[in-house]
C-alpha cells in the first residue's frame, strides 16, 4: 500500500511525460488525476490505520544493495500519518490553483510537481536512512526547479540560494549516517541502515551530541530555525504561487518531522541535552517572525515571514519533550499547512487580478468581493489561533507542553500569539477595507468556481480540525507517547533554565 501511494505521483508523472506538450488541457487533468488518486490511497491508509499500535504499519522491506546493508524499507506511524495525508491533500489543490497561473512550460510544471509529491512521500515513510536521504535531497531539484523557471523577477537568486543552503547544510547528515552505519557494523555485527536496527545502538552521550548535531543541522536549515531562515522569504516571494504553497505547507515539515522521528529513536540523550536550546532558538523565532512580519508592505512577503514564526510554535513543542507539546507540534505542522497554504493561494489570487503585491495598493477589496472576503477572513482567524479554528488546537497544546517543562517558554510563546493577531488583521484591515484603491479595480471580480474549489477544501478542514480534533489526536498519542519513553526521565523532566520540574509532576 504505501509504495502504491509513494510511487502513484510519479507514476502519472511519467504518464504526463509521454504526451505532446501542446495537449495542455490533458496534461493538467492528467496531473491532478495522479494527485487525486494519491489523495485517495492516503485516505485509505489513514481509515486502515490502527491507532492503539505505537510501532509502524503497513511495513514493507526489500533488498536493495545488500552488499552495504542498504534496503528499500518503508512504514507508517502516528507521526508520519499526519503529515502522509497533508501532503496527498495539498498537492492536488496546488495544481488545480495554478490552472490558469501557469502558462508556460506546463509539461514541465505537471512533471516538477508530480515528481515532489513522490519525493516527499518518500521522506515521510522511509525506514532506511540511506532510503529517507535518496527522497530528502530528491525533494531539492524540482523545487529548485519550480522556483527558478516559473517563479518572479529574482527566482534564479532564490532557486540557487535555496538548493545551496539545503543541500550543504544535508551533507553533514550524510556522514553522521555513514558514521552510524560503522558504528552498527561493530556492535550489532551486520551492514545496516534500518532506523529500527540502529534504534538499537544505545551510543554514548558524547557520541549522541555530535551526531545529533549533524542531524540536526540539516533540519534546522529546512525548518527553517532562526538565525538560518533567510534563504525562506526569498524562495517564498519570488516562487510561483503553487511552488509557495508546496514550500509552506509541505517542504518546510520534512525539517520539524526529521527532530521528531530521529532524536528521540537516535540521540535521545542529545536530543534532551538541546531542549532548552532547541526553545531558546525557537522562541526567538516565534517573536522576531511576528515583529518582522508586521514590518512587511509585500503582502506575500508577509506571509513568507509568519512562516518562521508558526514553525517556531512547532520547535517550542518538540522542544518541551511532552506527549501534549509533541502532539501539539504535529497537529500545528498540519494546521499550518492548511492556513499559511491558503493564505499564499489567496495571495495568488489577489495577485492574479491586480499583479501586485503590495499592501499599500489594496483597499476596500471586501466590497468587491464579498465572498472572498468571507473566505480571507476565516483562513486569517485560523492563522491566527481563533478558538474553534485549527490554529486554536495546535497552539494550546504546545503551549501547555511548554508550561510543564518551563513557564517562561508559555509565557514568551503566548507573545507569539499576540503578535500574529496584531500582523494579521493589520494587513487584512489595509487589504479588504477603507477605500477602494487598487488600481484597476474592475479587475476585482468575485472568485470562480474553479477558485472556490480550492480553498473551500481547506476552509472545511480548518472547522473540521478546529471543532473535533480528536481522529489526529488518537492516531498520533501512541507513537507520540513510545517515542517519548526513550527519553530518559530525568533529563526529560528538568529542562528549564531553573533546572527544577513544576511541584506535583512526575519524574
Amino acid at each position: 500500500m504505501l509504495t502504491i501511494l509513494i510511487f502513484l505521483p510519479l507514476a502519472g508523472a511519467l504518464a504526463v511525460a509521454f504526451l505532446p506538450r501542446e495537449r495542455e488541457a490533458t496534461i493538467r487533468w492528467m496531473g491532478f488525476g495522479a494527485s487525486l488518486a494519491t489523495l485517495v490511497a492516503a485516505a485509505g491508509i489513514f481509515m486502515a490505520f490502527d491507532p492503539r499500535s505505537a510501532g509502524f504499519q503497513f511495513v514493507e522491506r526489500v533488498p536493495w544493495v545488500p552488499s552495504l546493508g542498504i534496503g528499500y524499507s518503508v512504514g507508517i506511524d502516528g507521526i508520519a500519518l499526519p503529515l502522509v495525508c497533508l501532503t496527498a491533500v495539498i498537492f492536488p489543490l496546488a495544481l488545480l490553483g495554478s490552472w490558469e497561473a501557469i502558462t508556460d512550460r506546463v509539461k514541465a510544471f505537471t512533471v516538477s510537481m508530480l515528481g515532489l509529491e513522490t519525493a516527499v512521500l518518500g521522506t515521510f515513510l522511509s525506514l532506511d536512512l540511506i532510503l529517507f536521504y535518496v527522497f530528502w535531497e530528491a525533494v531539492l531539484l524540482p523545487m529548485a526547479f519550480l522556483i527558478g523557471v516559473w517563479g518572479s523577477a529574482n527566482r534564479r537568486y532564490a532557486a540557487i540560494k535555496f538548493f545551496l543552503y539545503t543541500m550543504s547544510a544535508s551533507v553533514l547528515m550524510l556522514v553522521a549516517i555513514i558514521v552510524l552505519h560503522v558504528i552498527g557494523v561493530g556492535r550489532l555485527g551486520e551492514r545496516t541502515f534500518d532506523l529500527q536496527r540502529l534504534a538499537t545502538l544505545a551510543l554514548p552521550p558524547a557520541t549522541q551530541m555530535r551526531l545529533f548535531a549533524a542531524f540536526a543541522l540539516a533540519f534546522a536549515v529546512k525548518v527553517p530555525i532562526w538565525p538560518l531562515h533567510t534563504w525562506l522569504p526569498d524562495a517564498h516571494t519570488e516562487a510561483p504561487t503553487a511552488g509557495s504553497v508546496i514550500l509552506a505547507a509541505v517542504l518546510l515539515k520534512l525539517g520539524t518531522f526529521g527532530f521528531v522521528r530521529f532524536g528521540p529513536t537516535l540521540f535521545p540523550q542529545a536530543l534532551a541535552a538541546s531542549a532548552p536550546v532547541l526553545a531558546g532558538l525557537a522562541i526567538i523565532g516565534i517573536l522576531y517572525g511576528g515583529a518582522v512580519s508586521w514590518a512587511q508592505r509585500d503582502l506575500k512577503r508577509l506571509v513568507a515571514f509568519s512562516s518562521v514564526s508558526h514553525l517556531g510554535f512547532v520547535m517550542l513543542g518538540i522542544a518541551s519533550l511532552t506527549v501534549q507539546g509533541f502532539q501539539g507540534g504535529l497537529v500545528q505542522m498540519v494546521n499550518h499547512g492548511i492556513s499559511t497554504g491558503a493564505l499564499f493561494l489567496i495571495v495568488g489570487l489577489l495577485y492574479d487580478r491586480t499583479h501586485t503585491r503590495e499592501i499599500a495598493d489594496f483597499g476596500g477589496v471586501a466590497a468587491r468581493m464579498p465572498r472572498f472576503a468571507v473566505i480571507f477572513t476565516i483562513v486569517l482567524l485560523s492563522s491566527a489561533a481563533l478558538p474553534g479554528t485549527n490554529g486554536f488546537v495546535g497552539e494550546i497544546l504546545i503551549l501547555l507542553g511548554a508550561y510543564r517543562a518551563s513557564t517562561w517558554w508559555a509565557a514568551l510563546g503566548a507573545g507569539g500569539v499576540i503578535l500574529s493577531a496584531v500582523y494579521l488583521l493589520w494587513a487584512y484591515q489595509r487589504v479588504m477595507h477603507g477605500p477602494l484603491t487598487a488600481k484597476e479595480p474592475d479587475r476585482l471580480i468575485e472568485m470562480t468556481p474553479r477558485e472556490l474549489a480550492v480553498l473551500v477544501p481547506l476552509v472545511v478542514l480548518i472547522f473540521v480540525i478546529g471543532l473535533y480534533p480528536k481522529p489526529l489526536l488518537d492516531r498520533s498519542e501512541a507513537a507520540v507517547t513510545a517515542a517519548l519513553s526513550k527519553i530518559s526521565k530525568p533529563a526529560a523532566s528538568v529542562l528549564s533554565s531553573g533546572g527544577q520540574p513544576h511541584r506535583g509532576e512526575r519524574q
